[in-house]
Parts: structure tokens; C-alpha cells; sequence
């Protein structure tokens, strides 16, 4: 049946923002969208938003689900209701934190059966580059996967070793010519003493990852995307002394591309989230690269206001209590990192709209951009025809506190409890069918496998180009 959604504010491309018509087919997909109300055709069924925002629906292309292996940290049900929650329809699963990583084929089949009938929300996934699996690289592309993560510093799980430059090199000359993706975790070691600080403190934890770490690794990362031409991708900026040679590079025409999170930009409840505000022993604030102090925070502003910086993602990274502890265990032993996936967008638009980003900008950074980065670009990321019906309807002016009783992810640990935020999400449609509405999941589990088509090597791998092909969807059931 043919569906027609209205609202009185829709985010429409060109800047527009305002009253607009959508028609979806029974696919869920968008045949037509028009800038004003129109009378939709008979019988259609109608949905009206009324005065409620309506904005494509976001894309997480960072997010570590966990499972196989690590189910008791996250799971595709979990981690998919807690993204509906939030607005997300689709999100990109991490090669790691689960066992087995997905480094092979085999491991993928293995991922790819976890995730059956579990999924709220469409999803997509990332494999790993680890030492001596570089004959796979070809073969996972070919399986649907639209690129790869790798580490140059340990991962923090045995399971997923980090590569050398030389075992970068492979990697990137076997994706030569593919359109896939290189994400590079960028620290590397570089010979700092231990800190001999109280590991308690916040500053004992920072002095052990300073910003040279990330600066040496981007450093790499630039000459490897540059001597190769193979599209590279920054994970979680989090040194702002990078800044500069990013630039430089993509005045170059490198298809280099770069991201941040909230935890390292952001401030919610007028707290700022930076190292000098962190208590003794507030584990749930601990994640690597670590966040920084004040300078470097507003730097990374001014680099996602100026658009140097491509994309804001979680990097949704959760574990068990007994990993955190938060008050109790110490910052050198607890693990690093940060569940907020369910949160994205409005910690995202408390900060960036008393900075003056616009509407627009959010959807550019958190869903255009992310879309485009996981090869979905032809599929999600903007309400246009052709595109699924994906939306998050949503308050931009409500003011709320996040509680725990709020938290659908499974570990209810996350440095954003009790902050003031602005922004709720009232519904979210996936694929023209409403998955949350009323601050609850309204569908048994619709998501879709998202696995590209076989013609990667017909996709541009210019920086700044729709790097998408055609997908072909596995359902989830």
C-alpha cells in the first residue's frame, strides 16, 4: 500500500526546511517528495507529523555491537532497540569486540548469523585488517562489506592484534582499486615512560595517551593515503594538533576523510566534558584516544563547524559493570570505552545549536556523511525519491535529563546520566514503518543486513564522492 507522510518542518536537501509531502512505496521506499502540503492520492494511507521536525534518519557508522563472543557487553537486540531509540536507522557494527572478529569470510557468516532476527534497525559491517589476513580482503569486499579497520596500537583485545606500516601497505594494495574504505584507529606507541602518577586521577590516565600518539599515527596514515590513493578514514579524532596536517592533506585532493564523537566535543547541562572536570575514578568518562582539555575541545568545534571534520559518531562502546566500576576501579584498569549510542543526537544539538550549526549541518555530519562513508550513500543518508523512507521525528526544543530508567542498551553505564540535554526523539521510521514511537519500540525486529553489490570496481574513490553502489539487502530473518 502507498504511503504519504506530512509535516509542517521537514529537512529536505538545498537547505530547505518546511512543510513537504512524502510518498513511499510498499517497499518502503521514497517515489515523490514535494515542498508543501499536497493532497495525497486515494487511498493512500496518511501519516501527519504536524509541527514535529522530520529529518532522515541518522547513521551510526561506529558502533560496537559485541556479539557473537561478548553478548553479556552489547547484542544486535540491544544495541539495535537502542539506537531506534535515539533516531538511528541504521547503524555499521565494528569488526571488533566480538568473538570471532570479522577478519574472514568465515568469521562474517558468523557475525551475519548472530545478527538474524535481531535487528531493530538496518546494519552494516565493517571487517578488520589484522596481521596475515590480507588475502581476505578481496574476498570480504566480495561478500558485500564496504571496507576495513585496523589498529596501529593495541586494540585492547587479543583477538584483534594491531598491524605494522609494512602490514598497512598490503592491506591498502589489495584495496587499490576496489572503492573500500581503510579506518585506521590512529595511535602508535611512541616510547612514552609510564606515568607515575595516583591512577585514580583523570591525569594520571591522560598523561599515558598524549596527543603525540594520535599526531605520529594521522602522520602514517596521511603518507599511506597519499602514496596509494586508497580512500582512509580517521577514526575518533581526538588531538586537535592534527588539525593542520589534515588540511594540508585534503587540499592535496587525498581521499582522506575524518571523525569525532560527542565525548569529545560536546558539553551537555552546560558541563563541559573535558579532562579537568573528571572525578577520581569516573571510569565511565574513559575511552582511547582519551578526551582532551578545553583548547583542544574548541579546536575540534571550529573543525566541525568549518567542515574539516566529515561526520559525529558514537564509537558506542560498552562493557560490563565489572569493567568500569565506575567510582571504585581505578583509570588505568578499567577498560576504555563509551556507551551513548542511544544519545547521539541530542548531546549532538545541545552543543552545536548554541554554537549555530544548523539543522541541516546535524543531518550533513550524522547521516549524509556517515551514509556516504559505508558505501549506503544511494540508499540512506536524505529524504529523496529513490531513498528508503527512513525519518527520525523529533523536538529539537524539548529540554530533558537522561536517566538511567531511560537507557536501553544493555550495560546502563555512560558518562552522559544525568545531563541536561536538549532534543527528544518522538518517533523513528524505518523504511516507512514506524520502530519507535510513544518512548517505545513499536515493531518486532524489521532491520536489515546491508551488504553491497557486486560492482565496487565501478565506484569513484575520489575524497568527497558518493562512494555508494547498489545494495542488496539480506533481511534478518
Amino acid at each position: 500500500m502507498e504511503q504519504c507522510f506530512l509535516g509542517d518542518r521537514v529537512l529536505l536537501e538545498d537547505d530547505y526546511l518546511g512543510p513537504a509531502t512524502l510518498c513511499v512505496d510498499g517497499d518502503g521506499v521514497i517515489t515523490s517528495v514535494t515542498r508543501g502540503r499536497v493532497t495525497p492520492p486515494e487511498g493512500a494511507k496518511v501519516t501527519d507529523f504536524g509541527p514535529l521536525l522530520v529529518m532522515p534518519g541518522l547513521v551510526d557508522s561506529h558502533v560496537h555491537v559485541n556479539e557473537p563472543g561478548r553478548t553479556a557487553w552489547e547484542g544486535f537486540d540491544s544495541a539495535t532497540r537502542a539506537a531506534a531509540a535515539g533516531g538511528i536507522t541504521t547503524i555499521v557494527d565494528m569488526p571488533l569486540n566480538s568473538i570471532p572478529p570479522t577478519t574472514t569470510p568465515a568469521n562474517l557468516e558468523a557475525k551475519l548469523a548472530a545478527a538474524a532476527g535481531q535487528c531493530h534497525v538496518d546494519v552494516a559491517f565493517w571487517g578488520g585488517v589484522v596481521p596475515d589476513n590480507s588475502t581476505c580482503l578481496r574476498p570480504l569486499l566480495a561478500a558485500g562489506l564496504p571496507g576495513f579497520k585496523c589498529f596501529l596500537i593495541h586494540s585492547g583485545v587479543d583477538e584483534f592484534p594491531h598491524v605494522t606500516a609494512d602490514q598497512v601497505e598490503t592491506a591498502l594494495q589489495q584495496l587499490q582499486g576496489t572503492g573500500a574504505v581503510l579506518l585506521f584507529h590512529a595511535e602508535v606507541d611512541v616510547g612514552a615512560s609510564p606515568p607515575g602518577g595516583d591512577p585514580r586521577h583523570y591525569s594520571t590516565f591522560l598523561a599515558s595517551r598524549p596527543r603525540k600518539m594520535e599526531n605520529e599515527a594521522i602522520k602514517i596514515v596521511i603518507e599511506k593515503c597519499q602514496k596509494y590513493g586508497v580512500r582512509c578514514h580517521i577514526v575518533h579524532l581526538s588531538s586537535s594538533d592534527a588539525l593542520d596536517m589534515i588540511r594540508e592533506c585534503k587540499a592535496t585532493g587525498a581521499p582522506l576523510t575524518v571523525e569525532t564523537c560527542n565525548h569529545y566535543a560536546t558539553t551537555c547541562g552546560y558541563l563541559t566534558f573535558q579532562s579537568a572536570e573528571v572525578p577520581d575514578c569516573a571510569t565511565q568518562y574513559k575511552c582511547c584516544p582519551p578526551i582532551r582539555e578545553t583548547e583542544n575541545r574548541e579546536a575540534l568545534w571550529a573543525a566541525v563547524q568549518s567542515g574539516l571534520v566529515d561526520m559525529v559518531v558514537s564509537d558506542h562502546s560498552p562493557c560490563t559493570l565489572d569493567l568500569k566500576q565506575p567510582g571504585v576501579m581505578d583509570f588505568m584498569e578499567a577498560w576504555g570505552g563509551i556507551a551513548s549510542v542511544q544519545f547521539d543526537l541530542p548531546v549532538f544539538w545541545t552543543e552545536a545549536s548554541r554554537r549555530g550549526l544548523s539543522l541541516h549541518d546535524v543531518s550533513r555530519l550524522m547521516s549524509a556523511s556517515t551514509a556516504r562513508l559505508a558505501g549506503l550513500g544511494r540508499r540512506k543518508g536524505a529524504l529523496r525519491v529513490g531513498l528508503d523512507a527512513d525519518m527520525v521525528v523529533w523536538d529539537p526544543e524539548e529540554e530533558w535529563t537522561i536517566a538511567e530508567g531511560d537507557i536501553i542498551f544493555k550495560n546502563k553505564i555512560s558518562p552522559y546520566l544525568a545531563r541536561q540535554v536538549r532534543g527528544r526523539v518522538h518517533r523513528t521510521i524505518l523504511r516507512g514503518s514506524e520502530i519507535f514511537g510513544s518512548g517505545q519500540l513499536t515493531s518486532p525486529p524489521a532491520g536489515q543486513k546491508l551488504l553491497l553489490g557486486p560492482k565496487r570496481d565501478e565506484v569513484p574513490a575520489e575524497a568527497g564522492e558518493d562512494n555508494s553502489t547498489a545494495i542488496e539487502p539480506q533481511t534478518s530473518q
